[in-house]
């Protein structure tokens, strides 16, 4: 499966890498690439083993907002 989370309030490279290393590190997830200029980050992921709740937790855990 793959979900385009809209992420707000990233804007620099430690951002992307804390959002990158927070979806990384969720079990089931296989890949993340994210677009700093749009705020939108795409994710691969294996929804038997991890639910789109868990990846906006993970974002918000960073204190990021996910609004979709």
């Amino acid at each position: 499966m793959e979900i385009i989370l809209d992420v707000k309030g990233m804007t620099c490279g430690h951002c992307k890498s804390s959002v990158k290393g927070a979806l990384e590190g969720l079990e089931g997830v296989t890949s993340v690439k994210v677009d700093l200029s749009t705020g939108k980050v795409n994710v691969s992921y294996d929804q038997t083993l991890v639910s789109v709740e868990d990846m906006r937790k993970a974002v918000e855990d960073q204190g990021y907002d996910v609004v979709a």
